[in-house]
């Protein structure tokens, strides 16, 4: 099965980019920015100029952060 499949919904694993993460969180752009460069939050990659996370990358990382509360 190809990486970027869910194993569980079998569905594309679909991309989100800052402002997507920004409207979830309320935590501003600039801080997802900040925390890429410093090797802080979710795991993510460029697409050209573009920085993506995998939704199931971020959800697995808010989970680390409740569970670490």
């Amino acid at each position: 099965m190809a990486d970027n499949i869910d194993p569980l919904t079998g569905v594309i694993d679909p991309l989100l980019v800052g402002r997507d993460l920004a409207a979830a969180t309320g935590t501003p752009e600039s801080t997802w920015r900040y925390w890429q460069s410093v090797g802080k939050g979710p795991v993510s990659f460029k697409i050209g100029r573009r920085r993506v996370y995998r939704r199931s990358a971020f959800i697995a990382w808010l989970a680390e952060q409740e569970a670490a509360e």
